[in-house]
């Protein structure tokens, strides 16, 4: 029997076997590819389905673990993505089903995962969180994704849409943030993150953007740890690449607050989804 783990954005779909033997963690024919989730149902499950065999090799004795962004319907399989453009084609279909027959295998060897927890849950398995019994794991990137651990139970924290100032969470704490801000205080034009610390960049404006995205990150957090009695916070996704231009200030905020708590940053990267999303498998 081979465990696969998948994770599958918007845009993007990587997959691999992954196996643990006493929490030490291997992922083998890694795959990946660009999809065009605009397109018609069956083109989206096709595209998904070569690069899943891909990772699969020659076995056929597999079971899926799949992360996915939500809403959806986890347990059943069921798309419940409308209104974003990405994956319209199947909204209220069970892609259980169909990526099942597009696999051959039966659809109860495919599990549905969101994909927040699927990182906190890899990585407290084998990575960053494992030495915390309550944490909190945030992935900042284009979107905002947030998990929380209690002993051994993860889940979908749906903070993104949680209020902050003046708007939600994800206004202030993801890449349309830097732009945007980036825009309206310096007139400068970048595309994320990455154009800030590109050479050519004026470091200073650049720092003063990165203190006030930290200081927003502790601020918008500080309630949450308090409220769950977070031991330590376990950072992923694209942003927290660039965390020591920023975490300080966050930290520095919540040691003000009088909450001062362990970061992490991801230890497996885009890897511990592929984990998290194996995890029903390998913990049974």
């Amino acid at each position: 029997m081979e465990f696969i783990g998948v994770d599958i954005g918007g845009s993007h779909i990587s997959a691999a076997k992954v196996r643990s033997r006493e929490r030490k963690v291997d992922f083998l024919q890694f795959a990946e590819g660009d999809i065009d989730t605009f397109g018609e149902k069956e083109n989206i499950i096709s595209a998904w389905s070569k690069v899943i065999l891909l990772a699969t090799g020659n076995s056929k004795d597999i079971r899926v673990g799949i992360a996915m962004p939500g809403p959806y319907d986890y347990e059943k399989g069921i798309s419940l993505i409308k209104d974003q453009g990405k994956m319209a084609s199947l909204y209220q279909l069970s892609v259980k089903d169909l990526l099942a027959e597009s696999l051959s295998i039966p659809s109860s060897d495919i599990v549905f995962t969101n994909d927040a927890e699927a990182f906190l849950a890899g990585e407290s398995y084998a990575g960053a969180g494992k030495d915390f019994q309550n944490s909190l794991g945030i992935t900042l990137g284009t979107g905002l994704g947030s998990a929380i651990k209690v002993h051994d139970v993860v889940k979908d924290a749906k903070l993104w849409t949680a209020p902050f100032r003046d708007g939600i969470a994800e206004d202030y704490l993801g890449t349309a943030w830097f732009r945007q801000y980036a825009l309206q205080r310096y007139g400068l034009t970048i595309s994320g993150v990455k154009d800030l610390l590109a050479p050519g960049h004026d470091s200073s404006i650049a720092n003063e953007i990165f203190e006030t995205f930290g200081r927003a990150l502790g601020e918008f957090l500080f309630p949450y740890l308090i409220r769950l009695h977070a031991e330590g916070v376990v950072l992923g996704g694209k942003i927290s690449l660039a965390s020591n231009h920023y975490l300080p200030t966050t930290l520095s905020y919540l040691e003000t607050m009088g909450y001062p708590i362990p970061f992490k940053i991801s230890e497996l990267g885009e890897r511990s989804a592929l984990l998290g999303a194996c995890l029903p498998f390998l913990s049974n």
